[in-house]
């Protein structure tokens, strides 16, 4: 197992990323409670956290949690150019950045003592250039396994800086909740607690088959692993998406979409997503269907197909298939959220799905005929007669490739 000596991998997380952009764009924001977002909440300042607003809740269940909170309209493209500006930062700190999402990053600063100092001088510089050059606050969690980076800045927010010291790391691991586990959500915290396991001390306490007898074989092995601060994996750079996906918040209007309309919002998240795909030269073989409940409980479905392909009329194909094994469930929990990927990319290159879809040509033709169009003439040129005048939902922006 490769571990460092010396703790030089850092975990740089923005805080609250839409809504500090928000808070640091106008002014009249700052030190109130701010929600991104109007039917469901994309993200909350810190102030309105306090009164506990959080991420996906309905906004009509937050302005009563927060009848103060200011709720503004969430602008893609100022977060993608922060994003950006934030990530040349990081490029500038060292190489060997691995990019997690948007707003956040593992870095590994090892080699770099004689030319920067030590890793926590060069976390505090980080931190200060983020503010002063993008204007906002970021936290940055220091250890030597990229688990322990994650749950150091955590623990640290917000706008925090936390190092684990080499040789303190079960100490400072142990006394947290279960919930710091990587993998460990509520449903997986709910059977832990039946038994009586509240903190990771107690997890670490106990052995790998007890832990897969309790909450199932991979999850057992990894909660032993993480429990005992076990973590063999590197920063990795250059690494290409693994999957590429768009979803589209409903919020409580879910309840009331008839099939014919939850196809509007399937054959729009298709669209966006095989354009990405094309765009990026990408194909898949899986297609993994995400929903939200009103309960804030989720669902997965997938299905992997005969062989890649980025051509829409298959990929929407399978994704109607899920839709309709999952119909039962959104009557019975309220959906409120409706989320594709398209994973198992080939890493080969662009090979196309060979199936007449479409008996009068290439259906991988057609499309590329109209992502051309496209570019030239903005999205909004061309697009499904269906999705004519309908609300084509957020799209979220994305790292590059």
């Amino acid at each position: 197992m490769f571990v460092s000596a010396a703790a030089t991998i850092l975990h740089a997380d923005l805080d609250s990323f839409y809504a500090s952009v928000e808070q640091r764009d106008d002014p009249t924001l700052r030190g109130r409670p701010v929600i991104v977002g109007g039917g469901v909440v994309l993200a909350a300042s810190y102030e309105a956290k306090a009164y506990g607003v959080r991420t996906a809740m309905g906004g009509r269940q937050a302005l009563q949690l927060c009848p103060s909170a200011i709720v503004v309209p969430p602008r893609m493209s100022a977060y993608s150019r922060a994003s950006e500006a934030v990530f040349e930062v990081f490029g500038d700190t060292t190489p060997l950045v691995e990019p997690v999402s948007i707003d956040e990053a593992f870095l590994d600063v090892s080699g770099l003592r004689r030319v920067s100092g030590e890793p926590v001088q060069i976390a505090a510089g980080l931190r200060e250039r983020v503010r002063e050059q993008v204007g906002l606050p970021i936290t940055v969690g220091i250890a030597r396994t990229k688990f322990l980076a994650k749950v150091a800045s955590q623990e640290a927010k917000p706008d925090g800086l936390l190092l684990v010291p080499p040789g303190r790391e079960l100490a400072f691991l142990h006394p947290l909740p279960v919930r710091r586990l990587w993998g460990v959500g509520a449903k997986t915290a709910e059977k832990l607690h039946a038994h009586g396991i509240e903190t990771v001390a107690q997890v670490a306490e106990l052995g790998e088959t007890t832990l897969s007898a309790m909450v199932g074989g991979a999850m057992g092995r990894q909660l032993y692993a993480l429990s005992r601060n076990i973590d063999r994996r590197r920063v990795v750079t250059g690494a290409r998406r693994r999957s590429v996906g768009a979803q589209h918040a409903l919020g409580r209007a879910g309840n009331r979409m008839s099939a014919a309309e939850i196809d509007i919002v399937v054959i729009n998240l298709v669209d966006r997503i095989t354009r990405r795909m094309r765009s990026a030269d990408r194909t898949g073989r899986t297609v993994t269907l995400r929903l939200r409940f009103d309960d804030f409980s989720r669902a997965t479905r997938s299905h992997t197909m005969p062989r890649a392909t980025s051509a829409t009329e298959p990929i929407l194909a399978t994704a109607r298939e899920l839709i309709v094994a999952a119909g039962p469930m959104f009557a019975e929990r309220g959906l409120t959220l409706i989320g594709f990927a398209v994973s198992n990319i080939d890493r080969e290159g662009a090979l196309q799905l060979e199936l007449p879809f479409d008996a009068r040509g290439d259906p991988t033709a057609v499309d590329l005929a109209m992502d051309d169009v496209r570019r030239r003439y903005g999205n909004a040129a061309l697009t499904r007669g269906v999705l004519v005048g309908r609300d084509p939902g957020l799209e979220m922006p994305m790292l590059p490739d």
